[in-house]
């Protein structure tokens, strides 16, 4: 909503407003108050100049107007106190006469702005107590509820659009494939290499079957579920005494089944490349969230969206099929960074296919634009991955997978992911569709909270500093931006290791406050010492 009716308090010469006027839309309604009287200002000659010029643009001005005690009954779109000064620690009259001897007749000297804040207070997104949401999934005929993992909250079912296929599919026939369920068992054939996705951190989740199944289904409970739908997984329940037998089910026992999340959509590579409607030349495309555990970092996240190419070709014209497909994906992604870029910026940016030591593999680097000291000087945001299948030995594929978060982030020139998992309004109604524009943060300052933590290990179980980190995402609901290493501690007569870390907390697009903050880290002490058998000092 455009401002139409503003309210400008505690104004002494109205210099501001006037500043503020030559601005404005003509039809923007000022009104200007300020605490003196306007006999205090006849000897002022800025302030009757000022005076002067609110009045021929039809400005309201009041005077002898206490900010504290504002009886206007008209409603105004935007409020504006320029250095306000409570004065509650000094009292009312030394602040009063303070002011009064600041804004004198017989003082000349300018009001330094030089270093000020203007603050803007808007509504922001309140921190409600927020439990994990349960989904209920049909599998082989047959229904199952699960829990989201608490690190995932409000990241499992969520989808965002990508311009990056329709630029592609130019080149290439495309063909758009309906992305499987991310649930998937563990162990099963690949057609690349483990490294590529089976050995990455995964979250695991457990599967629950009742045999009175009716009652989940029924409409008394399935207010408090999100159903994930079947877009023809190829998922497969693992074999197990208790689902092969029956004696279970028919006493009530509930059934567990542990899956695990999707961490890449190359799993599903298979699959498509096995299916009889597979035709070498056409481009395939999967597009769906994936899900891995990660350390706490600005530009790694436990959650993003993934956009897979596979496209497969004769051997005999590898090089001309494959060529062509890297210099567009290129210059697509070249040209889909830089449109955000003003025509006289000095800043660039640039793609690079890193070849791997394979020779035949690439990594995707993205020199990245000034995010602070914190950002790397590039970002990987995909691989490419070239592959020969023993069933196929007359073709040769190729695999394309691109983070497409990690490319929003960088096209629209935002420096914390967790945004792009938001609700609130002000962050979704900036992107228009076709538009790309910069995007500009909430708050300069938002506030944050350090807090150290020291724990001993326990010498009979390994510590796993990603399960640590895992922990703290899920008890802070993604509110830390760092976790720092600060020493190591040895005991000379016990021998006990003791690590101690600090955590930063901040969010991005909710209120948080000391209180909250100092709350999750004493649940985070609590839940370390219960998840990873530590002891906290």
């Amino acid at each position: 909503m455009v401002p139409r009716r503003l309210l400008l308090v505690g104004e002494g010469n109205f210099s501001f407003a006037a500043s503020l006027i030559d601005g404005l839309d003509p039809d923007v309604s000022v009104t200007a108050t300020g605490f003196q009287h306007r006999a205090d200002l006849e000897g002022d000659p800025v302030a009757l100049e000022n005076l002067r010029r609110l009045r021929e643009r039809g400005v309201e001005v009041r005077f002898g107007v206490d900010c504290t005690q504002l009886a206007d009954e008209r409603e105004f779109d935007r409020i504006y106190f320029n250095f306000p000064h409570c004065g509650r620690k000094a009292g009312v009259a030394k602040n009063r006469e303070l002011l009064a001897k600041f804004f004198q007749r017989s003082q000349d000297r300018p009001f330094h702005i030089e270093g000020a804040l203007t603050y803007i207070f808007t509504q922001s997104l309140p921190f409600e107590s927020s439990r994990p949401r349960t989904f209920r999934v049909r599998l082989e005929d047959r229904w199952f509820y699960f829990t989201e993992p608490e690190a995932l909250l409000g990241k499992l079912n969520r989808t965002i659009n990508e311009k990056l296929i329709a630029e592609l599919g130019k080149t290439f026939p495309l063909k758009r494939l309906r992305c499987p369920l991310p649930l998937l068992s563990q162990g099963g054939p690949s057609v690349l290499p483990p490294v590529a996705c089976d050995l990455l951190p995964t979250f695991w989740i457990c599967l629950h079957e009742d045999s009175s199944c009716s009652e989940l289904l029924n409409g008394e409970i399935t207010e408090d579920m999100e159903e994930i739908p079947d877009s023809g997984s190829e998922c497969t329940l693992p074999k197990s005494p208790a689902r092969d037998g029956c004696k279970a089910a028919q006493e009530g026992v509930c059934e567990q089944v542990k899956l695990r999340l999707r961490p890449s959509l190359l799993v599903h590579a298979e699959p498509v490349i096995h299916s009889p409607e597979f035709l070498p030349g056409s481009l395939y495309v999967l597009s769906g969230p994936v899900f891995r555990k990660c350390h706490i970092l600005p530009f790694t996240m436990p959650a993003f969206h993934e956009t897979l190419f596979i496209l497969g070709f004769n051997r005999n014209t590898k090089e001309s099929c494959l060529l062509p497909l890297l210099d567009h994906l290129k210059d697509t992604l070249g040209n889909f960074l830089t449109q955000t870029l003003q025509e006289d910026s000095s800043l660039s940016t640039s793609v690079d296919f890193v070849l791997q030591p394979n020779g035949k593999d690439y990594v995707i680097h993205v020199k990245s634009l000034d995010f602070g000291p914190d950002c790397t000087e590039n970002l990987i945001i995909g691989s490419i991955v070239t592959s020969t299948i023993v069933k196929h030995k007359h073709q040769c594929f190729v695999f394309v997978s691109i983070n497409l978060d990690l490319l929003v982030m960088l096209a629209y020139d935002i420096s914390d992911w967790r945004i792009l998992w938001t609700f609130d309004n002000r962050f979704l109604k900036r992107f228009a569709p076709g538009k790309i524009e910069h995007f500009k943060s909430y708050s300069l300052y938002p506030p944050c909270y350090v807090h150290d933590v020291s724990f001993w290990l326990d010498e009979k179980n390994t510590f796993d500093e990603l399960e640590f980190h895992t922990v703290a995402r899920a008890v802070s609901r993604d509110t830390i931006v760092s976790i720092q290493f600060l020493d190591r501690f040895q005991h000379p007569e016990t021998q006990q290791v003791s690590l101690c870390y600090r955590l930063t907390y901040q969010t991005c697009d909710k209120a948080l406050t000391p209180q909250l903050a100092a709350a999750m880290q004493s649940q985070f002490r609590k839940e370390i010492q219960r998840e990873l058998h530590v002891s906290p000092r």
